[in-house]
């Protein structure tokens, strides 16, 4: 044995110099000349790097791109040899032979490969997480010293100080009493004050209001889903008020935040304990997402995205969605994390019906206290009884006499459940442009039918597409309200099973088929095949209506004659029919006896639990291995892996992992988010953003602080909000230009001046002018509660065409995506399509235009002045706007403008002016 291993040893070194020869000598050249600028640093398609043996051996999105010593299970050698037809590399033209036998050998000796360097896919560098301040658990560090104790009043002072004490500046001294009584009152409850108490000011609903407003925008609050047909959330405002109250009764943040993700898992020992935990789920299912998305499979993961969008940036400082077609590229965050993640969500439920044309999410029944429930359930429970009989009627009355329409002349709507065949209504229809709903000519299927409004002609159409689920001839007819001055040449396609057909409708003339339908042929239609029946408005004039269309089988048709025909004198039909109408009746008769159960939109455990597969690149059809639920590996401090229950989710282990001490990002986060709205800027400035891509924390020892006071302190808001306005940092005045040695201000040797948002704004001059309703919580949008069902397209008014006539706190103001209050538009309200929690704040000219002729402002402006009595003066008037009073050239110029006998109209051009002024819109 010993005699061979000098032999052994010669030949492995041997193998080993004739590989580093041939890789150097064939593979080094060929990879650069022909795969590195598709596979390389700057580019990687499909996911994939040959720069470096890290990149062919984790591979790209299909996975290990070489096995070693194995030339046909290398998906390489596939590519190459051109032998499958999805699968040619290069592209652009067949690699010469010699090449391929270069790289067949390569492989075949072990593919051996010299070249250095860490990959992830997708061309992500590797992250040590312990290297990056924010995934390494809060550090509880002892103040530390500073030279000045006589300025400190708590601990965040000696962080502050002694950052300015090491770089030799000093702070700024203490705000003038008014003007800290201003920025408290303003930083506290949003309203201009003079001096309350501090207990007082946080105790106050006005508190509740004004931080709510903050997590609202984390949150993306919004009352309608955007898009072009942008639906209501009618029931919005009760997740809004959740988090209003959970305020105002000092809910701790971390239970606060549980409840949001997974309040409908959580045990409760109330019905109203259950009301909020439902209510709070809100928060997953109020993205702004695309309801008429066709395909649901792709809805479904697009609102997954979005959820963990809005989860990351509110509560994690992440944006884990990077990871969802390949590794982050700057954050370590795998594509496996983000579908650990998802997987949780997708074991979740938004949808209600996945069938659905257009979807709906899912709406919860609310349980109401003591004998209300009982009542409530009894009450339902004949309702529910009453609608069973009446269907079980229906169906009787349609099997005597099953009929098309009612008689010639009866001008009341129908049932879809009273026509035969197959029904799609125009609700169901797939809608391209903007038709209006209306009610208005009641000959029509269901709840209304459709217009065009008689503009943008030829850019709308609508799509019915029939479940035919038994193969055959079909009659086509087509429902329309007609008169005189309705469209002559209504254009309308049917795909059928054998070929196109183009119909031409005047719908200047009564249908024919008892004043409601008439038919556009009869036509094969294959079981589950593709058909549909387009309606468009293209090259008419006149308005174009369009309702049900039914698809009838031939053979049913002499049947429905005869029985129409027989209807008038048979006494069993007349029968059936008085039960129908006595039965619906009845229901009417029940629905105004009790208002119907309260709801909520909420989120639901899905009936299919489980992890999920990675969809590569993103692609839903394209799926990889499956990846066990869990969380953020690089912020997971817990010795042991997650443990996830079958029958579940997994989103009350989410929440809890969120909110645990072992969880370095939560805490740190919502304290850096309250250090901003009392500073204007947090800490860490990018405060959606604790990435490597972010900004690092200016004072990392203060941050820890107020995060680990945060936990300790029972993830209390509000103590967390006092110790920090109680500190001498927050008071010191703001100075008018920066230090030399800090221009950005970011050793904080003065308070930062910051213009009123849009909310402070608007409330303001309401305040002033007297108008302001301070009605604690409910409902704000007009005729809310009665909004349709979100099918039908005449809730597209409700957003348009609102008028923001409202007068209590702007938190309350409807949110829509689509339409917002002229002002909000000015000063930079949120966007409410996504998670944003640092508001946008420009200085621009239509600000001070804004102030100067909107009518909103004038007419706030004249209201203030109607208000002032005979004791008014210049300095009262400067008090109440601005929080101060006048200079003596200030006094001066506005007694030269309001003369010695002012009106109230020079009261009011007054007002308005200093409305507009920069001492108002600003906050020292």
């Amino acid at each position: 044995m010993c005699r061979l291993l000098p032999i052994l040893l010669v030949s492995s070194l041997s193998s080993v110099w004739g590989s580093e020869e041939h890789f150097e000598k064939h593979i080094r050249p060929l990879l650069l000349e022909h795969c590195i600028k598709c596979h390389g640093p700057e580019k990687q398609k499909g996911g994939l790097r040959l720069d470096s043996a890290a990149g062919w051996k984790v591979g790209g999105d299909s996975g290990p791109a070489i096995v070693p010593g194995d030339v046909a299970a290398s998906r390489l050698m596939k590519a190459v040899a051109y032998t499958d037809r999805d699968l040619k590399m290069p592209p652009d033209g067949k690699l010469p032979a010699e090449a391929v036998s270069a790289l067949e050998q390569w492989i075949t000796l072990g593919a051996h490969d010299p070249r250095k360097g860490d990959v992830l896919k997708g061309g992500a560098k590797v992250i040590d997480p312990r290297q990056h301040w924010a995934f390494q658990l809060p550090k509880d560090l002892p103040p530390p010293a500073v030279k000045d104790g006589a300025w400190v009043k708590n601990p965040i002072d000696h962080f502050i100080l002694a950052k300015l004490e090491a770089a030799k500046l000093s702070p700024a001294p203490a705000a003038d009493p008014a003007i800290l009584a201003r920025r408290l009152s303003y930083d506290l409850t949003g309203l201009p004050g003079r001096g309350a108490d501090l207990t007082a000011l946080i105790d106050s609903p006005r508190f509740a209001e004004r931080w709510a407003q903050h997590w609202l925008d984390a949150a993306r609050f919004a009352e309608s889903s955007g898009g072009g047909r942008t639906l209501p959330f009618k029931d919005a405002w009760r997740f809004r008020d959740y988090v209003i109250q959970s305020i105002q009764d000092e809910v701790p943040l971390d239970r606060f935040i549980q409840e949001q993700i997974a309040g409908d898992l959580m045990p409760h020992e109330s019905p109203e304990q259950r009301r909020r935990q439902l209510t709070a789920t809100g928060y997953l299912v109020l993205g702004a997402h695309n309801y008429e998305e066709q395909d649901k499979d792709l809805l479904r993961m697009d609102i997954v995205d979005e959820q963990l969008d809005t989860l990351g940036k509110s509560l994690l400082g992440m944006t884990i969605t990077c990871a969802r077609c390949h590794d982050h590229k700057f954050d370590p965050i795998p594509t496996r994390d983000y579908y650990a993640l998802a997987g949780i969500l997708r074991s979740s439920k938004v949808i209600r019906d996945p069938k659905e044309n257009v979807a709906h999410w899912v709406d919860a029944p609310l349980p109401l206290d003591g004998p209300a429930e009982a009542e409530m359930q009894e009450h339902e429970a004949l309702v529910k009884t009453k609608e069973q009989a009446l269907a079980q009627a229906k169906r009787a009355l349609k099997k005597l006499a099953p009929k098309t329409e009612p008689k010639d002349g009866d001008r009341r709507p129908v049932a879809v459940d009273e026509l035969p065949g197959i029904v799609v209504d125009e609700s169901q229809a797939t809608q391209v442009g903007t038709w209006k709903h209306s009610t208005r000519y009641p000959t029509y299927v269901g709840d209304g039918y459709l217009h065009d409004d008689n503009m943008e002609k030829g850019e709308l159409s609508l799509t019915y597409i029939p479940r035919i689920t038994k193969g055959g001839r079909y009659e086509v007819r087509f429902s329309y309200t007609s008169i005189a001055t309705r469209a002559t040449n209504v254009p309308i396609n049917i795909l059928h099973a054998d070929g196109e057909t183009d119909v031409v409708v005047d719908q200047s003339v009564v249908p024919p088929i008892d004043a409601r339908f008439i038919s556009l042929g009869q036509y094969r239609f294959e079981a589950n095949g593709q058909g549909f029946v387009m309606v468009s408005n293209e090259g008419t004039t006149g308005h174009v209506t369009a309702d049900a269309v039914t698809f009838i089988p031939v053979e049913e048709l002499e049947a429905l004659a005869d029985a129409k025909d027989k209807s008038q004198s048979n006494p069993e039909i007349a029968a059936a029919t008085a039960k129908v109408k006595q039965l619906e009746a009845d229901l009417r008769k029940l629905a105004k006896k009790l208002p119907p159960r309260p709801q909520a939109m909420v989120i639901a455990e899905h009936e299919e639990h489980g992890d999920t597969k990675v969809h590569i690149r993103g692609n839903i059809r394209n799926l990889g291995e499956v990846v066990p639920r869990g969380f953020i590996q690089a912020a997971f401090h817990e010795k042991a892996p997650p443990q996830m229950p079958a029958d579940q989710s997994g989103r009350l282990q989410l929440a809890q992992w969120l909110t645990s001490a072992r969880n370095p990002l939560t805490a740190r986060v919502l304290a850096n988010r309250v250090w901003m709205h009392l500073f204007g800027e947090g800490l860490v400035r990018t405060v959606d953003n604790f990435g490597t891509t972010g900004e690092a924390p200016t004072h990392p020892e203060l941050l820890d602080h107020l995060a680990l006071y945060l936990q300790r302190n029972h993830w209390s808001l509000k103590a967390l909000v006092r110790y920090i306005v109680e500190s001498s940092s927050y008071r010191m005045a703001s100075r008018p230009s920066p230090l030399a040695a800090d221009p950005d201000n970011r050793l904080l040797h003065s308070q930062r001046r910051r213009r009123l948002d849009a909310n402070a704004l608007r409330d303001t001059l309401l305040a002033t002018a007297g108008t302001l309703d301070l009605g604690f919580l409910g409902p704000n949008i007009q005729n809310a509660v009665d909004a349709p069902d979100s099918n039908n397209t005449e809730v597209l008014n409700l957003e348009y065409g609102y008028v923001f006539a409202d007068t209590r706190r702007s938190v309350y103001t409807p949110a829509f995506r689509n339409k917002r209050h002229e002002l909000f538009d000015a000063f930079d309200f949120n966007d409410v399509n996504q998670s944003l929690t640092k508001r946008n704040t420009s200085s621009v000219s239509p600000q001070a235009l804004y102030l100067l002729n909107n009518a909103f402002v004038i007419d706030v402006s004249r209201k203030a002045a109607e208000q002032l009595t005979a004791d008014t003066s210049i300095k009262s008037v400067y008090q109440r706007i601005l929080g101060r009073s006048p200079t003596a050239k200030e006094r001066q110029l506005c007694q030269d403008f309001l003369s010695t006998q002012p009106s109230k109209d020079d009261w009011a051009l007054l007002i308005q002016n200093l409305f507009a002024s920069p001492d108002f819109r600003f906050l020292d």
